[in-house]
């Protein structure tokens, strides 16, 4: 499916707890710089007032006719018929909302709703890593190609995706990926999301620095003193990032283990990826010592870090080698090294959701 060829507009939203962004995307691009609203989070009909607002705000905006309207919508939900039951950060939602047949009733367009983790992988599979490293292959020479990716998305919660041959996989529940339910090694006792999220950065940076959780400090706060740019504990800081990766890597090696594609990470602690990679990619290279070898590598294939520029080169290197065929004048071609790559997404969350939100729609109403 060609997204940057596609002159069809489909309306999309941003949903966070706090704040709505509505926009409207063509040829695979934003039209609008994006029109936020406060979500309401806590009153229904507000909300629904709002949401109903801000696609006719955007709709006044441009000079197309939308064919759809596709966003990403917080769970627990039943995307399939458009139903979201979320308690959490939109408890307004709570005990079922037919928010897709509330939409289409007012706006006669074909709604289509699904979860960031999953938007996210469909739009860095379509238009975000996945072609980039395919391109930059075919560039260097290399037969080598990828068709399987893994989506991460680290946050408030964490959250994943999963697409194999430009097909997002959902599941029969559309229930697929849920990584923030995986269990830790490093954390036996919690899901993952509990040791790969936001509170997760916050609680062991107040339990390495003896002081209060919870507390005022983000993230971004937490790194600055694991930098040296901002008054703290920085050894209590490094601490928490680095455990935030080396449970994020063991998540990462386990879905790789089944997937067997390429990693792209997103979300808002991505910029925090110089602290926590380094610990993700320990855990990647692990070795196991089984009672029948001295040790065992824990994945079969050797992941690439493309953040890091040596990993980088390497991943894109020619690894193919010739082989004679015995018996024959024949020669067959084969690379021996299995190899992955694993990324933080360079378009960002935000937009590789919307993107993929676009794709969907696209997809689902065909030519």
């Amino acid at each position: 499916m060609d997204i940057y060829g596609d002159d069809r507009v489909v309306l999309t939203l941003d949903a966070g707890g706090t704040n709505f962004v509505f926009n409207a995307f063509q040829g695979g691009k934003a039209i609008l710089k994006g029109i936020r609203k406060d979500a309401n989070a806590d009153h229904l009909k507000r909300c629904l007032d709002t949401i109903k607002d801000g696609f006719r705000e955007v709709m006044l905006e441009i000079e197309e006719v939308p064919v759809a309207i596709s966003f990403a919508f917080p769970g627990p939900a039943d995307y399939t018929n458009g139903i979201i039951d979320n308690s959490n950060n939109l408890p307004a939602f709570q005990g079922g909302v037919p928010l897709k047949s509330i939409l289409e009733e007012e706006f006669g367009l074909p709604v289509f709703i699904n979860n960031d983790g999953d938007l996210f992988a469909y739009g860095e599979a379509l238009g975000g890593i996945l072609p980039e490293i395919n391109s930059k292959l075919e560039a260097s020479g290399s037969p080598k190609r990828y068709r399987n990716l893994v989506g991460f998305t680290l946050g408030t919660g964490f959250g994943g995706g999963f697409v194999s041959n430009g097909q997002l996989i959902t599941g029969d529940n559309v229930t697929a990926a849920e990584v923030w339910l995986f269990s830790n090694r490093h954390s036996p006792d919690v899901n993952a999301e509990d040791v790969v999220s936001i509170r997760s950065v916050q609680r062991v940076y107040a339990s390495e620095a003896g002081i209060e959780y919870p507390n005022e400090l983000e993230p971004k706060e937490i790194y600055e003193i694991a930098k040296g740019v901002r008054s703290g504990n920085r050894a209590a800081a490094l601490k928490a990032y680095e455990e935030t990766g080396r449970a994020l890597g063991d998540t990462v090696a386990n879905v790789l283990t089944f997937i067997d594609g390429i990693a792209v990470i997103g979300g808002g602690l991505t910029g925090a990826s110089d602290l926590y990679m380094p610990a993700v990619m320990e855990e990647l290279n692990y070795k196991f010592h089984p009672s029948n070898a001295e040790e065992l590598p824990r994945l079969v294939q050797r992941v690439f870090n493309l953040d890091d520029e040596q990993d980088r080169n390497n991943f894109y290197k020619d690894y193919s080698k010739t082989l004679h065929i015995p018996g024959t004048e024949k020669t067959i071609s084969y690379d021996p090294l299995p190899r992955l790559a694993i990324a933080t997404s360079s378009r960002g969350a935000s937009e590789s959701i919307a993107l993929g939100a676009y794709a969907l729609a696209l997809h689902q109403i065909g030519n």
